[in-house]
Parts: structure tokens; C-alpha cells; sequence
């Protein structure tokens, strides 16, 4: 069974295993091979854990029972999402933003996406956004998931990571109703 639940601090550890693990099956080629080597589920760790305390939008797609491995065993993280009330800045897109989503390659193509995009726009809408954004790299071969979803590109901006130049693209909602129906739609 797969549940969607605010995450906890006893997650952060888990949620760091999912970022790496994702990050590391989805940028080669795209970011420095090297910089991908050195992540580290430890610092990762750290920064979920500071957004969870700060009480930010998080939360994880959790498989238990016969879906977890092994089956029968304890709960498994397999995927996480988290958003905010946007910071002001040059790269605010909207009032809302989903920060970082990903799910584990073994248990994409499940749905669990759209359910965690859900709980996002749920957490931002409650929040009071009306509009919402999230970032990603133009090279990421899983785009099309925010286009299908409704998001319209609206920015496109060069970030450094590992000192190399790595175009991104916002993708942006200017009504969350849009993306909730989206996501309901989809299903």
C-alpha cells in the first residue's frame, strides 16, 4: 500500500536517500559526473530535516505492506515532494513553489507524482497561494510530466552547479485551480 503523509523528522534521512538516489539515476550527462559521486545523504539529510522543523510543505510517498521491500516489512519511503510560499527574489515565479519533487525510478509510472503534486498544491492553496512555480532542468528527461500537468513555461535562467552552466525552466501555474483539476484529470 502507498500512502501520501506530511513528512517527519524521522524522515529526512530517507527523503535524502530518495534526493541522491534520483539525482544520481536522472543527471548523468546533464550534471558533472563527479559532483553526482560526492552526494551526500548526510547533508541532505540536514537540509530536509531543517525544512521539515521550519514546518514547510513536505511529504512522502510511503510503501508498506506487500508494495514495501521486503514485503511486509517497515514503511519505505519511494518518494517526496516539497513546496513554500515563495521567497521574493529574481526567480519567483508566482506566490507558490513546489521546490523539489522525486520519486524513486522503481516505483515511477505508479501515479505517485500526481498524489504528491496534489499535496503540494493542497499545502500551498491552505498556505493562501493563488499561483504556482517550481524549477527544473531543461535537460531533465521527465519535463513532459509538468507540461501534461498544465505548466506553462515561464522563465528560463542559467544556474552553476559543481561550477558548470545548467540551463533550467520554470514552469508555472498562474491559478493553482488549474493544476489541481490537472492532477485530478490525469488520474
Amino acid at each position: 500500500m502507498i500512502t501520501i503523509r506530511r513528512a517527519r523528522l524521522a524522515d529526512a534521512p530517507l527523503i535524502a536517500a530518495v534526493h541522491v538516489a534520483a539525482w544520481r539515476s536522472t543527471y548523468p550527462g546533464i550534471l558533472p559526473n563527479a559532483y553526482l559521486a560526492r552526494l551526500s545523504v548526510c547533508r541532505q539529510a540536514a537540509h530536509y530535516e531543517a525544512t521539515i522543523r521550519n514546518g514547510l510543505g513536505a511529504h512522502v510517498a510511503s510503501a508498506s505492506g506487500v508494495d514495501a521491500d521486503p514485503p511486509g516489512g517497515p514503511a519505505r519511503v519511494v518518494g517526496f515532494v516539497t513546496c513554500a510560499p515563495a521567497q521574493p527574489g529574481a526567480h519567483r515565479q508566482a506566490e507558490g513553489e513546489i521546490e523539489t519533487l522525486y520519486v524513486l525510478d522503481d516505483w515511477r509510472d505508479r501515479g505517485l507524482g500526481r498524489r504528491l503534486m496534489r499535496a503540494a498544491a493542497a499545502y500551498l492553496i491552505a498556505a493562501g497561494c493563488k499561483s504556482a512555480f517550481l524549477w527544473v532542468l531543461r535537460d531533465n528527461p521527465s519535463r513532459w510530466f509538468y507540461e501534461r500537468l498544465g505548466g506553462r513555461v515561464g522563465a528560463e535562467a542559467t544556474v552553476r552547479v559543481a561550477g558548470a552552466p545548467v540551463a533550467q525552466v520554470a514552469y508555472v501555474w498562474p491559478d493553482i485551480a488549474t493544476l489541481e483539476q490537472a492532477i485530478s484529470v490525469s488520474h
